[in-house]
């Protein structure tokens, strides 16, 4: 992801920034991000992000775990013992 330093921030926006990340429960640069989006339109509708973000874990979490055996053929398995 790509970095991007300000220099030169008013003192007004920067402790409007400060402000809003407290009352958000936010570090500085989340806050500024959260800003940037609304300020540019790019803000995602609620319902969409968490889909998208809940698709996001599903996949990571598939590809992370290993292929279990299906729990049918293991009590098979073991009733024929």
């Amino acid at each position: 992801m790509p970095s991007l330093q300000v220099r030169e921030v008013p003192t007004a926006l920067y402790g409007s920034l400060c402000e809003a990340s407290k009352q958000e429960h936010r570090s500085l640069a989340q806050q500024t991000i959260v800003t940037l989006e609304r300020g540019l339109g790019f803000e995602e509708d609620p319902v969409q992000r968490r889909g998208r973000l809940i698709r996001q874990i599903s996949e990571q979490t598939r590809a992370e775990l290993p292929q279990l055996p299906d729990p049918v053929d293991l009590v098979r398995e073991d009733r024929e013992r």
